[in-house]
């Protein structure tokens, strides 16, 4: 099946024209600067939006770090579950993503590769997104002893029926140092990156705890000790350390001077992060403002305005290397009793796009964010070249694509969600920036009303 994109303005990391784009069966063949004549399913740009000025077709996004709920059974407590593979499949497609990893911390956790492939399995078949669910460390995430990735071989191929694209136990760290190092070790050898949720904060954070400290302060602290242990380890293990949702001035500080200390380890030691669009856009008083133990409740916690624009400094001097959701569904009985995440594919794109590109102290332009929401975290995932690569507008990538309004006005409405968690923290709030279309190997999966 042959598909035309017709007058677009065009932008991926490396490009920002007008222009043509053909797919042929799923895969992108040419990218001209003019319009063609060819024969297939065509969509003109300039008829999507009533003043005839074209939207932009950008690479579809890829998150690195979402949370799904649905796994192979259904908690038998809950006879409707807050998220499904559909519902969130759905949300992810409304919110531009075309690829998703999704977390292990599911009931029951995901620590086997036949759990895993039949969470692949499932969505492949639904064909909204492409999923790439996580393996964990360690057996039901309990930090005792190692999950199967023992059993996967050298560079991630494995003889079963699923090879994962990131190891993890988010939600908790692997609190045993020689337990933690072995897991690294087996991520060095098999090639595959580490997600580390950073929460372990040691004697100090704990001695906080018991003083009666503030969730901010305590959180802080193991945030903060967490990402130094997580990176020396990783130092020792020579493997993939990628540091989840940063959210403090002192831990994008030490990740970026051990990035800037990475070639004296000499032995295949990676570093990466990722950083939040709640991280970027708010803080501990919007927090209050929701209700700091309930709807504005969040792992970590929304920081302050310091660590905020720390946060944006680093997006814009390269030391974040990509932009994920945390996507966590919660019902509104869970969040009112405390439950944290926030629901956030839908509202991705708009508030980093609102924050990053065109804020009060907007710091890059649509190709930087184009290039820490698609190409960069597709590369860090093994996604960033050969048959299945995706996240540029070139050919021979996969036809992963989304088509956005960069000049639309909206107001937040969680109602209106394809998620089942309305657990906005933006509800309300006015962003520029939507979604119109998402295609998935060249066919729309969505498209807004």
């Amino acid at each position: 099946m042959r598909v035309v994109l017709q007058n677009f303005r065009i932008i991926d990391e490396a490009t920002d024209m007008s222009g043509t784009v053909i797919i042929e069966d799923g895969i992108i063949t040419e990218v001209l600067q003019s319009a063609t004549h060819a024969q297939g399913i065509v969509i003109q740009g300039d008829t999507l939006l009533p003043s005839g000025r074209a939207p932009a077709l950008m690479p579809a996004f890829v998150d690195l770090h979402a949370h799904f709920r649905d796994s192979l059974v259904y908690e038998k407590e809950t006879a409707f579950p807050v998220e499904t593979l559909e519902s969130a499949s759905m949300s992810a497609a409304a919110g531009g993503f075309g690829t998703v990893v999704c977390m292990a911390n599911t009931k029951p956790a995901i620590d086997s590769i036949e759990k895993a492939a039949a969470i692949k399995s499932r969505s492949d078949v639904i064909g909204l997104v492409d999923l790439y669910p996580v393996l964990s460390l360690t057996k039901n995430l309990e930090g005792k002893e190692l999950s199967e990735i023992t059993g996967l071989l050298e560079n991630g191929n494995s003889q079963k029926s699923f090879v994962p694209l990131m190891l993890s136990d988010d939600g908790k760290d692997v609190a045993d140092d020689a337990l933690f190092l072995a897991a690294m070790k087996e991520a060095k050898r098999i090639g595959i990156p580490i997600s580390c949720h950073c929460d372990f904060g040691g004697s100090e954070a704990e001695a906080a705890k018991k003083a009666g400290e503030h969730r901010n302060v305590w959180s802080r602290i193991e945030e903060n000790y967490a990402t130094k242990r997580a990176i020396e380890l990783g130092k020792k293990a020579g493997c993939h350390i990628h540091i989840a949702h940063v959210s403090t001035k002192e831990a994008i500080e030490t990740i970026a001077l051990a990035k800037a200390e990475l070639a004296a380890a000499g032995n295949g030691f990676a570093l990466t992060c990722e950083v939040m669009p709640h991280n970027l856009s708010l803080t501990e008083n919007d927090a209050e403002k929701m209700g700091a133990e309930s709807w504005g409740r969040v792992n970590p916690p929304l920081r302050r305005d310091d660590d905020r624009n720390a946060l944006i400094q680093a997006v814009a001097e390269g030391k974040i290397d990509a932009i994920a959701t945390d996507h966590a569904p919660h019902s509104r009985g869970d969040k009112e009793a405390g439950a944290a995440g926030f629901s956030a594919f839908e509202t991705a794109f708009a508030a980093a796009h609102t924050e990053l590109v065109l804020g009060a102290g907007a710091k890059i332009d649509l190709k930087r964010l184009s290039s820490i929401m698609s190409a960069n975290p597709a590369r860090l995932i093994g996604l960033g070249d050969g048959a299945k690569k995706r996240g540029r507008i070139a050919p021979g990538y996969k036809a992963d694509l989304v088509i956005v309004d960069t000049g639309a006005v909206w107001n937040v409405d969680s109602g209106g969600f394809k998620t089942r968690g309305k657990n906005s923290p933006f509800q309300g709030r006015r962003f520029r920036g939507k979604i119109l279309i998402t295609l998935q190997s060249g066919r729309v999966v969505f498209q807004a009303r």
